[in-house]
């Protein structure tokens, strides 16, 4: 299957995650679309599973997690773009928290190689 733009996260939920004051010229459709592009490759080369061909099958707390990812990846690139709409150490700030949620997301994406998740009631 081929690496399609928003198969693991939302344009929106990317939008959402680099805050209010993002450019609008940063946040067109088609840059987005090549920047998931990016991330979803980017999180597949890096955690060695390729996500995309079995999405149909993932667990919904995987997909999330993947969803979570991207989404902050594509919202880091929408930030760096055009700062200049940002109030002050607002563009820092909301590149922290993204930055914080890629680092801990992909170690548990990772991680999830050695993890067999398990029926909680079970």
């Amino acid at each position: 299957m081929a690496n399609t733009a928003w198969t693991f996260c939302t344009s929106a939920a990317a939008v959402a995650k680099a805050g209010a004051n993002v450019s609008s010229v940063s946040s067109t459709a088609v840059t987005m679309a090549d920047w998931c592009i990016e991330a979803q490759g980017t999180i597949e080369v890096q955690t060695g599973k390729s996500y995309i061909d079995n999405w149909s099958s993932l667990p919904a707390g995987t997909s999330s997690a993947l969803a979570d990812v991207c989404s902050s990846m594509v919202a880091m690139k929408l930030i760096a773009y055009d700062t200049t709409g940002y109030l002050s150490r607002e563009a820092d700030t909301l590149m922290n928290m993204n930055n914080d949620i890629i680092v801990k997301g992909m170690k548990d994406l990772e991680d999830f190689k050695k993890i067999k998740l398990r029926n909680p009631t079970g």
